[in-house]
């Protein structure tokens, strides 16, 4: 965070914040991250005997499999065996919502890297030299790679997906403006820093704990035992956190911890699947490419009487969670704005690419793009600028969502307002129409970015949790969640609610690692929710406990219990120490034969949607923030730099804003990558063009803006979140939107006759062709 010295009123602000950062909890992973100590599925001590397995996958995009030749393979010394369909003992099929997505191909393939078999060998060099050695034939069929193109042959996943408010018909009608066009926003790779991977090891009695990493363990219990044909009793999964995740884990880690508790079951031996990094971005889906097309209508007065589109989904050639994806874009159509007469249509295509997946956003921030960019289009048109159409359009309290939530406790309009008033906007936009006037060579852009963002997995069964907590005779706290650690801080927050409940150092607490044996049957770490439901159920079940303790104390010490409070290790009687410490009073409640331990279930209140009618109320809460972001352009070369990110954002009552900060700044920095660098590419054939580092570009630490500031917005904050702290990991990636449109803004102000594409990522190549473009 840095600071404007030109500014008293945002100096006073940042000052405050940084004060409370010194206050708040630092995330208790950093200690081990940093020294190198942090344990992830490759740094388990595996068994003796251990066998290490490669996926042999397809080398083709679309085909049927006329033979494959293992024997060279199989005769290479170290190799145990390899394993296709044909060695599945119950269901070759690990599709979630759809079943459509097989283990291993059986007599097709449908996209570039699908699994055909598994080679296990006594190591991954080995497996890797067999794999080179097997010998296929593949009748190649025609390939599909973009959501025009399937749409054009009906080529779909499932059917259709539409909201509706109001008669946009009767109300384009109505309008003074009318414009239409279309948008593209490609696909992201989630490029997390551990690949995907598991460890199989089998148990007694047929049983298997399969160490994975994975944001889903649930899913991989399920899948597993589907697959096994055995109950989910017998396979225990465990994940001690992930190396990033950024939703590519939420369902996709599932088919390797499968392929290696598979051969495990087979061989009765430990059985390790990690993937390299080639074998990754091979293998696995991407943040879904949309083509989409729009038509949106003003009044006068700017106000945007009537909007439509139509989002072709590129889902890849097996469901996935494009369904689910597919809807929360329609819930994210019309980002931060009131639109009165709305019309959404998604289709789910299915293409020759990977499984296209869950990503840091879920389909909303390729709703937003649509949007902005009708916005950036109408106002180019009209000749007014894209920020006096999206301040005349912002939420206020009690407007109606094309889905049919009514907002409530809105912070649209303060989080802009703030925003303009904090960061002087005016000053702002003046520099950099003082810099155009006076440089030929380099043009600045500004841009301003809402958000509004719902918390909640869309589908209502999905949002619930459980805590197991256990307080041991010495007085120490073990918690288990359903919560995954993947960078995000989780695990801080949940010692946090115990500490603060029983007041008690945070070195008394301790987070298990997240297991199917001790907390069964949860949804995901994803939607942003992680924290909101476990911490929930975590702070239940302490209360719980300290009620109990409360119970014993009083007896103890002959007071009420109304009396009683629990303080720095001390029982309190009316405000004043008493002579019972903490671990006095755990021994005692221990003799008393009282529990301590409790388990207890979170379901998120209020929320359900009926999707036979497309109305509901499917979030407990929502998101908001504006961001100002500007770029200069070197229009002799097309490069450019990010001058500034300056952002107020709706965290409510952080729980912890060092960890809070982290995730904006990381989201902003994602969202940014995505909308201008980071560039996917398949050829015609269906092949991963972008596949390596060399080949597609993330943002490195030249990319970040110059100047980052972030400061949250006065409000009181949500029941509906943990301790009143809102969500935030995905939220602040739709910041980077915003980065896209400061270019276009900067690309105008060079070259008059450049006719605005919605075309993204924004490239330097992409913006060198535009600065030089004749319409």
């Amino acid at each position: 965070m840095h600071k404007n010295n030109s500014n008293t009123d945002l100096d006073s602000k940042l000052d405050a914040v940084a004060a409370g950062l010194k206050q708040s909890i630092k995330n208790l992973d950093s200690y081990t991250h940093v020294r190198g100590e942090s344990l992830y599925v490759d740094d388990i001590n595996v068994r003796e005997g251990t066998f290490h397995g490669v996926v042999f996958d397809s080398p083709k995009a679309h085909g049927k499999i006329k033979s494959v030749d293992y024997s060279k393979a199989e005769a290479l010394e170290g190799v145990e065996r390899i394993f296709t369909y044909k060695d599945v003992p119950g269901e070759n099929q690990i599709g979630g919502i759809i079943p459509d997505e097989p283990l291993f191909a059986e007599d097709e393939v449908h996209f570039w890297g699908m699994p055909i078999a598994l080679i296990v060998a006594t190591s991954e060099f080995i497996a890797r030299k067999a794999r080179a050695l097997i010998e296929i034939e593949i009748e190649e069929l025609p390939v599909i790679t973009t959501a025009k193109e399937a749409k054009a042959k009906e080529s779909f996943i499932n059917a259709p997906r539409s909201f509706k408010l109001g008669d946009t018909e009767k109300a384009f009608a109505e309008c003074d403006y009318v414009f239409e066009g279309e948008t593209f926003s490609n696909g992201q790779e989630h490029l997390y820093i551990e690949a995907q991977g598991a460890y199989a090891e089998p148990l007694e009695n047929g049983n298997i704990k399969i160490t994975s990493s994975t944001q889903g363990p649930t899913s991989v219990q399920a899948i597993t035992a589907r697959v096994l044909g055995v109950a989910m009793h017998k396979i225990e999964v465990d994940v001690t956190r992930l190396g990033g995740g950024f939703g590519g884990k939420e369902d996709q880690a599932t088919p390797w911890a499968v392929m290696a508790a598979l051969a495990t079951s087979h061989l009765n031996q430990s059985v390790k699947l990690i993937l390299n990094r080639h074998d990754d971005l091979r293998m696995t889906g991407k943040r879904h490419p949309y083509e989409s097309t729009y038509k949106i209508g003003l009044t006068k007065d700017l106000k945007i009487h009537a909007y439509q589109t139509e989002f072709l989904q590129n889902s890849g050639a097996a469901a996935d969670l494009s369904p689910a994806i597919a809807e929360r874009t329609l819930f994210h159509a019309t980002n931060s704005y009131y639109v009165p007469n709305v019309t959404t249509k998604v289709i789910s295509c299915k293409t020759n690419l990977p499984p296209n997946t869950a990503f840091r956003g879920f389909g909303g921030p390729q709703g937003m793009f649509v949007i902005e960019s009708a916005i950036a289009k109408a106002a180019h048109e009209i000749g007014v600028s894209a920020k006096q159409i999206q301040e005349a359009n912002l939420l206020e309290e009690n407007d109606t969502f094309s889905y049919g939530q009514i907002a409530k406790k809105v912070e649209a309009k303060n989080t802009w307002n703030s925003a303009k008033k904090l960061f002087n906007s005016e000053a702002l936009e003046q520099e950099v129409e003082d810099f155009n006037k006076k440089n030929k060579a380099f043009k600045k852009g500004i841009a301003f970015m809402p958000i509004t963002f719902g918390i909640s997995f869309t589908n209502t069964p999905m949002n619930h949790a459980r805590a197991l907590v256990h307080i041991y005779l010495d007085g120490s706290i073990g918690i288990s969640t359903a919560a995954v650690e993947m960078g995000q801080g989780v695990n801080t927050k949940m010692m946090q609610i115990a500490a603060d409940v029983f007041s008690i150092p945070i070195d008394k607490i301790k987070i298990e690692t997240t297991n199917t044996t001790r907390v069964a049957n949860t949804s995901p770490s994803a939607a942003s929710s992680t924290a909101d439901l476990n911490g929930k159920a975590t702070l239940m079940a302490c209360n719980s406990l300290l009620e109990r303790l409360k119970t014993v104390a009083s007896a103890t010490l002959n007071v009420s219990e109304k009396d009683i409070t629990l303080k720095g290790e001390f029982v309190y009687i009316k405000g004043k120490k008493s002579t019972v410490t903490w671990t006095e009073l755990i021994s005692k409640t221990m003799l008393k034969r009282v529990a301590l331990t409790e388990n207890a279930h979170y379901a998120t209140p209020e929320i359900h949607f009926d999707k036979t009618k497309e109305k509901g109320h499917p979030f407990a809460y929502h998101v908001y923030g504006t961001a100002i972001i500007t770029t200069t352009v070197d229009c002799m070369r097309g490069t450019y730099e990010f001058d500034s990110v300056k952002i107020v954002h709706d965290y409510g009552t952080s729980m912890s804003e060092g960890i809070d900060l982290g995730q904006v700044e990381g989201g902003l920095i994602q969202g940014i990558g995505w909308m201008t660098m980071e560039e996917i590419g398949y050829n015609a054939e269906g092949k991963l063009l972008s596949n390596a580092l060399s080949t597609y570009k993330v943002p490195d630490i030249f990319s970040v803006p110059k100047n980052v500031e972030v400061v949250p917005v006065e409000t009181e904050g949500n029941d509906m979140a943990i301790l009143k702290s809102k969500a935030v990991g995905e939220p602040p990636l739709m910041y980077g939107i915003g980065a896209y449109f400061a270019l276009q803004n900067a690309i105008k102000a060079f070259n008059p006759n450049y006719d605005l594409k919605f075309h993204s990522p924004m490239t330097p190549e992409k913006v060198l062709m535009s600065l030089f473009s004749k319409n």
